[in-house]
Order: C-alpha cells, then sequence, then structure tokens
C-alpha cells in the first residue's frame, strides 16, 4: 500500500513554526515559490508570537501543530 505524501503547503507551515519558535530569522525560507513561501511565512509569524509569549518547551506543547 503506497503512503499518501503530505500536503507541501502543510510541511512548510511546519517548517516555518519550528524555524520561528527556535527564533531563527525569516531570511531563512528556503522556498522562492511564493505560495509555498506565504504557508512559510505565516508558521514562522505564529511560532515567533508564541516564542514570545513564552510558549516554548513544556508550556507549549499543547500549541504546537507537530505535536496533533
Amino acid at each position: 500500500m503506497k503512503r499518501q505524501k503530505r500536503d507541501r503547503f502543510q510541511r512548510a507551515y511546519l517548517h516555518g513554526y519550528k524555524a520561528g519558535i527556535s527564533g531563527r530569522s525569516r531570511d531563512d525560507c528556503p522556498s522562492q515559490d511564493v505560495n509555498i513561501r506565504e504557508y512559510w511565512m505565516s508558521g514562522w509569524r505564529e511560532g515567533r508570537g508564541d516564542q514570545w509569549a513564552g510558549m516554548t518547551g513544556v508550556s507549549g506543547i499543547h500549541k504546537n501543530p507537530m505535536v496533533l
């Protein structure tokens, strides 16, 4: 049985979230495609907001999209 690939936009969002929560710069976006970059930046913004709010580690596990 073949596995269905994950949506590339969802993957871009998750990678952006990881970059944001770890404090990386938004200039680290790996894609030049406008649509994928938009999802990556959206995840990055949410990750940075969570980092600033102190939602890192165990205190932010309920908000982390990778855990769901």
